[in-house]
């Protein structure tokens, strides 16, 4: 899980609007993954272990 955040790169999800509003990004890590809301960084960001990333992605593309 993520223990500290100076080592990840977080990226600005596709889906953001491009006013800077609604945005969210997420990182990718070897442990798992993270999801932040860009406009609340200092709240931190949700954390998934692998399987639960990938369950995640699997279900918001409909595979």
């Amino acid at each position: 899980m993520l223990t500290s955040e100076s080592h990840v790169n977080f990226h600005k999800s596709s889906y953001s609007s491009a006013k800077g509003q609604d945005c969210v990004e997420f990182a990718e890590f070897a442990t798992g993954a993270a999801v932040r809301d860009t406009q609340n960084r200092e709240l931190g960001p949700l954390s998934f272990p692998p399987l639960e990333w990938t369950a995640l992605l699997r279900s918001a593309t409909g595979q």
